[in-house]
């Protein structure tokens, strides 16, 4: 192969050498790309449409000896690197530019003990086929809320979902793993083995390593649920918002209602308020019948549905392929002010895809220690998500510009923090505030397993020596 250019972590520019490339090429099981090769753009083409970087290399990684190769790859040239699982993250963190990009997307392996409720996962498994691999036995856990979504990318960055309520964020049932560190070795991580590297993975996404294997606690979910929406024109926005203030105060932990305001299909700003009640159903009626009973909806679609139908309500909303800006804020409660924002400045959205949703946190995930894990905000109420998204790239300034004017008038009842997952590339003030308490722990860690920064395609933890 010819010599390449790439850019190291420092961002100097570095000549990876063919022999080098071909030597990393010929000891892959998977697939060695660069710029020109046939496959480069599609596999570089992650969910939101807005990142457009150029890896210097990516290697679709065939097997775990793929990874251990790539990392010491990496390692050798001083290259940062990226991992990609589903691709669906907001900042893109799937993809570098001029660096290395890991694609585990081929590995999709689960395996499902029943008696034990456990699930063992490969890191290209999305949600939505851990649910169905899952619910064969009745069984599920916490998971995202769009079924084409990683199941990687989305547990270590804390992992919401409708039964987190009940049973915890994602990471909190992440029972173990194993991971490649950048030294290139494939570590065992869980309470027994590695107890401190588990406890500072589960919230840091890659800065410590690539998952190669998630083990999963599973519990007994269905094979119905009560869930959809209630729905009510935006005018009645505000009136709806109070009521769903005051549900969500008494709801119990079975009970997850997330408020949406949106634009329908039909094109009517409207306000929804989205449930799934992961109890018995017999005792489901009796909970949503508040939500049923409040006002004149203009449409009530809450029914008995398959938990993997719940999974995937949101998925025709959020299609790969366009752009987007998201900006979150971790809130201390739901005022009247920030509501009257809320409802006011979405009349100014500018595209009929974009949307607010307003997430009912607590129960179970509220009840685990802050410095169990890496998850820096456990005791917030709600998440506020401002979702800009649009198709047209000459609008884009328009849009981020709409996003970030209705973040900032949430900032009234804010904590300070804003949920990972949903963040962009927001400078390290907000990384801080993301990891809370826990970063300067996390960082000392950092320099140990990972001095160099080489992963650091991430809301990036430097090493603090």
């Amino acid at each position: 192969m010819e010599d390449i250019q790439a850019t190291t972590v420092a961002g100097a520019t570095t000549v990876l050498p063919g022999t080098a490339l071909d030597d990393l090429r010929g000891k892959l099981q998977g697939v060695l790309l660069r710029d020109g090769d046939a496959e480069y753009d599609s596999s570089r083409a992650v969910w939101n449409a807005l990142i457009d970087r150029r890896p210097a290399l990516i290697v679709r990684c065939a097997s775990v000896s793929d990874v251990v190769g790539s990392v010491d790859f990496a390692r050798s040239h001083a290259l940062p690197v990226s991992v990609r699982g589903g691709g669906h993250n907001i900042a893109g963190s799937a993809v570098c530019d001029n660096g290395l990009m890991l694609d585990l997307s081929v590995l999709k392996e689960i395996r499902v003990d029943a008696e034990a409720c456990t699930a063992c996962v490969q890191p290209g498994v999305t949600w939505g086929d851990l649910d169905r691999a899952t619910q064969a036995f009745g069984l599920a856990t916490t998971g995202g809320i769009c079924s084409e979504t990683g199941i990687t990318g989305v547990t270590l960055g804390g992992g919401f979902g409708w039964l987190m309520r009940k049973h915890g964020l994602a990471l909190d049932n992440l029972l173990s793993l194993e991971m490649v560190t950048a030294d290139g070795q494939l570590r065992k991580v869980s309470p027994a083995e590695n107890a401190e590297l588990f406890s500072c993975v589960r919230g840091s996404h890659s800065n410590f390593g690539v998952a190669t294997s998630l083990e999963f606690q599973l519990h007994s979910v269905g094979p119905e649920v009560l869930a959809g929406m209630v729905m009510h024109p935006l005018e009645r926005g505000k009136e709806v918002l109070r009521f769903y203030r005051d549900y969500t105060g008494n709801a119990p932990d079975e009970m997850s209602a997330w408020a949406a305001i949106m634009t329908s299909p039909d094109g009517q700003a409207v306000i929804a308020i989205v449930v799934c009640y992961v109890g018995a159903l017999d005792a489901a009626h009796e909970v949503v019948a508040p939500l049923k009973e409040f006002g004149q909806p203009i449409a009530d679609m809450i029914q008995p549905m398959p938990y993997v139908n719940a999974q995937s309500m949101f998925d025709e909303a959020f299609p790969k392929g366009r752009l987007n800006h998201w900006k979150s804020n971790f809130l201390n409660g739901l005022s009247d002010g920030t509501i009257d924002a809320l409802v006011e400045g979405f009349k100014d959205a500018g595209s009929p895809f974009s949307s607010i949703l307003i997430e009912h946190l607590g129960g179970a995930m509220a009840r685990v220690g802050t410095e169990e894990t890496a998850f820096g905000t456990r005791d917030a109420p709600y998440d506020c998500v401002v979702m800009a998204a649009w198709t047209e790239p000459s609008e884009s300034d328009g849009h981020i510009a709409w996003a970030d004017r209705l973040w900032q008038a949430t900032r009234p009842d804010a904590t300070g923090a804003g949920y990972l997952n949903y963040m962009g590339n927001e400078g390290e003030e907000r990384v801080r505030a993301a990891y809370g308490a826990n970063y300067d722990r996390l960082a000392k860690l950092k320099a140990k397993y990972d001095p160099n920064n080489l992963f650091c395609v991430n809301q990036n933890i430097k090493p603090q020596f």
